[in-house]
């Protein structure tokens, strides 16, 4: 049975939308004041367990994948028509996609990957410069996508098992 598209969802839509842009804006300002302020690997805020550490991430999130910028290149297309068609496309099929906080996870890991992309089509790498010291360094985009998995995951979990569990 196919669900009736609701005005509410536009705001859904809406809501999507504005989570992906946010998320590109800030990841690419703040990559951009790195890149402007900040040498390569020179840091600045050392505190300890935490300092910001320009450095140049051929690979993908976190250190991954180095020196195969043209593979990710394509994954991360690939990833962003997938998003858009679970999202736009087959959320009347899967009311799993039509919750507001799963749209708020899949805007994360869209914003997240268009952010890196940009960098990767536009500089030919990524700028990471959030640096724990006991985890690789990382960006704004990188944190989006893996709290954006966390929600989905969260409610692939405990979301679905609530609604059987309600049938």
């Amino acid at each position: 049975m196919q669900k009736v598209h609701r005005p509410r969802d536009n705001w859904r839509d809406v809501a999507f939308g504005c989570i992906v842009l946010l998320v590109v804006l800030a990841d690419q300002f703040s990559k951009t004041w790195i890149r402007t302020n900040l040498a390569f690997g020179q840091s600045i805020h050392d505190v300890g367990f935490f300092r910001i550490l320009h450095v140049q991430n051929t690979g993908a999130a976190f250190g991954l994948f180095k020196d195969h910028a043209f593979t990710l290149t394509i994954v991360d297309i690939v990833g962003i028509v997938v998003i858009l068609a679970l999202v736009f496309l087959l959320r009347s099929r899967w009311s799993f996609y039509d919750s507001m906080l799963v749209r708020a996870g899949m805007g994360l890991v869209m914003g997240g990957t268009i952010g890196n992309l940009i960098d990767r089509l536009r500089i030919g790498h990524v700028t990471d410069f959030l640096d724990f010291k006991v985890w690789p360094v990382f960006n704004v985009a990188d944190a989006s996508a893996v709290v954006g998995c966390i929600i989905i995951a969260y409610c692939l979990i405990f979301l679905t098992k609530a609604a059987a569990k309600q049938e």
